[in-house]
């Protein structure tokens, strides 16, 4: 490769070019090419071809060129806007035809041409009897005019036969994928089957090639995936999920400030007993899934339902430093929503519902049946406040009331004697202030 100019109007001062950092570029595009098996060639920015490795004989054939003489203008017009546009042309020298890919480089005034030998695929589609792959060939008019032996599964779903018409949503999609700047594949639903057909213009016999790819195993992997994904986030808050994916195997957190939410219904033990099962479960179904649309709208995190427990947090697994406003504002809505459903008006239900906040451990425990939990006195004493609670009210801790206090109506409860803590003050959350 010969040397850029040392000196004059492009010397390094004039043209203020790192030459040893393209020359590495240069390197590391085209490194060795005279031991590449491919074809690889240089142009000048003035046209002239300047070098060919030894693989680049078929390619100066089908080019007409020599090393060290110009390249034919309309030939050189190609490879510029092929090179501008990031493509390929085709040179072929009547036995073997290269795919070849001009890639400029305008800080040293020359562009390098890599071949690829796309003879074989050629042939593929020059005689589509013997690709493997559906083939099938359309009119202007979008009339069927050939179809190979592999395509017949796809020709068959269809009730096609050849001579017939495509059908018109088809030929409506192929026509639009031809007249894009994207040759995008159609999709096409065939009985069981799924298939990807892209269209090929071939102008010289006026008629269009549809190549076939069956891609039922890829969409019904996908949809797998897309199964395992919607379970995996129904137990597990995505950033955990997430963690887990790139290979965490022990996930576990301390969280100096969490909100809790703790709700029971009441005398569902009685309930229980009086209901059948469907009953019961449908009742319970009802409920949490209505709560579960409240918890998503304050995006706050379901934990866990046990029984007729139900658990939200706050805080966790992202920080958030409005988390215990927005799960007293849940909270107020979990009453009204528990108060005005259908099930209430079926069943009567009550629920008590108890707020803490304080620091927490959170992780994920099991390796069947993986659950996202909660630990810590925090969560303890949330408890407790539902418990000790009463039906249809709000029971929190004198920490949140505190802090609470300005944003929402409280009211006293008076001092309650609460397991492991002794006597305390605790509080009803009554609404939002106006």
């Amino acid at each position: 490769m010969s040397e850029p100019p040392r000196d004059g109007p492009d010397s390094p001062d004039h043209r203020q070019i790192d030459h040893a950092l393209v020359e590495r570029q240069i390197q590391a595009i085209n490194r060795f090419p005279d031991q590449n098996p491919h074809p690889v060639l240089r142009v000048a920015d003035d046209g002239q071809l300047t070098y060919a490795n030894i693989s680049s004989a078929p390619v100066l054939r089908a080019m007409g060129a020599q090393v060290g003489r110009g390249v034919e203008p309309q030939l050189l017009a190609r490879l510029r806007t092929a090179a501008t546009e990031g493509g390929s042309i085709e040179l072929g020298d009547g036995i073997r035809t290269y795919a070849v890919l001009p890639v400029a480089v305008p800080e040293l005034g020359f562009t390098n041409l890599y071949g690829t030998d796309i003879t074989a695929e050629k042939v593929v589609a020059k005689f589509p009897g013997q690709n493997p792959n559906p083939v099938l060939r359309m009119d202007g008019a979008g009339t069927l005019i050939y179809a190979n032996d592999a395509s017949r599964p796809l020709v068959t779903a269809l009730g096609l036969t050849v001579g017939q018409a495509l059908p018109a949503e088809l030929h409506r999609q192929l026509e639009g994928s031809l007249a894009g700047e994207k040759r995008e594949p159609v999709e096409c639903v065939a009985g069981e089957l799924v298939f990807e057909i892209t269209p090929v213009e071939v102008p010289e016999f006026g008629f269009f090639n549809l190549y076939g790819t069956d891609v039922t195993a890829a969409r019904q992997l996908a949809r797998a995936k897309e199964d395992t994904e919607r379970l995996l986030l129904n137990i597990l808050p995505p950033p955990i999920a997430n963690r887990l994916r790139s290979g965490e195997r022990v996930i576990a957190d301390r969280f100096e400030d969490a909100s809790l939410l703790m709700a029971d219904i009441v005398g569902f033990t009685e309930m229980s007993s009086h209901l059948s099962a469907d009953a019961l479960v449908e009742m319970l179904n009802d409920v949490f899934s209505e709560l579960d649309l409240i918890v998503e709208r304050y995006e706050l995190e379901k934990v866990k339902t046990i029984g007729d427990a139900y658990m939200v947090v706050g805080g966790v697994p992202e920080k958030s430093p409005d988390h215990l406003e927005r799960m007293a504002g849940f909270a107020l809505d979990l009453a009204a929503a528990v108060g005005g459903s259908q099930a209430s008006n079926r069943h009567q239900i009550r629920m008590r519902i108890g707020i803490n906040a304080g620091p927490v451990v959170a992780g994920v425990i099991g390796q069947k049946r993986t659950i996202y939990d909660i630990w810590g006195d925090t969560v303890n004493l949330a408890s407790r406040m539902e418990s000790l609670g009463e039906p249809g009210r709000i029971h929190v801790t004198p920490h949140v009331a505190d802090r609470l206090k300005g944003a929402f109506d409280l009211s006293p409860r008076g001092e309650i004697d609460v397991k492991g803590k002794g006597p305390m003050s605790t509080w009803w959350l009554e609404g939002r202030q106006a």
